[in-house]
């Protein structure tokens, strides 16, 4: 049965207020234009929906059955208009966000601590993955965006945005001070303990690929799973690690790790945001790709 939803909003506010008078004022319209919803709905269903009494209707059985499931429905779409607004205000929601260790410490948590700060009542999920399986996250449509590093294979569809760079550096500790201020060549590494991410992340593709370039394949002494680890072993002097800057700038200022010194760097890369320009995204991870811009 095909009958205008529009009906119903009249019938329900009637049953509600138990008077077409105050239904019509309720919902700023004529009252000849209630009456007339009403009779055209009853008209439509073939039964009487109200008793007209001199104080205002009441409901006849068949009336008050359909109320019972009408107000369930209505109150219900309500109910979720409401939630829709508090998610476009911002006042709830939800961001799903794909991150690295590397891009979440050096990158993303002081962001995510001011939006939080603007927006306490916005749920923020961060799923913490390498760089290859943040972008399969984000091809399956698991998370809003995700914060990666370079190098990136693009997909169709995909919104690359440069935000911070940064520069891969081996570094090591007082055992191997005699490697202090020296100028190397990458082959003199073939030779040493080193300390790398394990495969198949995006750090360790890039470097084994730039090393490659220059003749050079490392066999690490140790592969570990974060850069964190990596430094830590670098401290105890059981290698030279292969690390981001970021994370040992503390431990070069204070001299406990050096970084080697070699003909040519390797080229500097960036953090980036990744969007998929298919999927839209919710009003909250909207506004945080806002402040990512700014």
């Amino acid at each position: 049965m095909d009958i205008n939803l529009e009906y119903y909003k009249f019938f329900y506010y009637v049953g509600k207020l138990k008077s077409i008078t105050l239904a019509a004022e309720e919902l700023s319209v004529s009252q000849p234009a209630v009456s007339q919803a009403i009779r055209h709905l009853e008209d439509l269903l073939g039964s009487a929906l109200f008793v007209r009494t001199s104080k205002g209707v009441r409901f006849t059985p068949e009336g008050e059955v359909l109320y019972s499931y009408v107000q369930r429905g209505y109150e219900y779409i309500r109910q979720g208009e409401r939630k829709f607004l508090e998610m476009r205000n911002l006042e709830t929601g939800e961001i799903r966000i794909g991150a690295s260790d590397m891009t979440l410490q050096f990158y993303l948590l002081e962001l995510l601590e001011r939006f939080h700060e603007r927006h306490p009542g916005i749920k923020v999920a961060v799923t913490n993955a390498p760089t290859p399986k943040t972008l399969r996250h984000l091809q399956d449509g698991l998370i809003d965006f995700g914060v990666v590093s370079t190098p990136i294979h693009s997909k169709h569809g995909w919104k690359i945005r440069k935000v911070h760079q940064i520069e891969d550096v081996f570094v090591a500790g007082k055992k191997f001070q005699g490697l202090k201020g020296r100028i190397l060549n990458y082959q003199e590494l073939e030779k040493l303990p080193i300390l790398c991410l394990e495969k198949n992340t995006s750090t360790r593709n890039y470097v084994d690929d730039f090393l490659k370039e220059n003749g050079v394949v490392l066999q690490p002494e140790f592969e570990l799973a974060t850069s964190n680890i990596l430094v830590q072993f670098a401290r105890k002097g059981l290698g030279i690690a292969c690390v981001v800057e970021d994370f040992v700038e503390e431990y070069l200022q204070t001299g406990e790790l050096f970084r080697l010194e070699f003909d040519r760097s390797i080229p500097k890369r960036e953090f980036c945001v990744v969007t998929d320009s298919r999927i839209p995204v919710s009003a909250a991870a909207g506004k945080l790709l806002e402040m990512i811009d700014i």
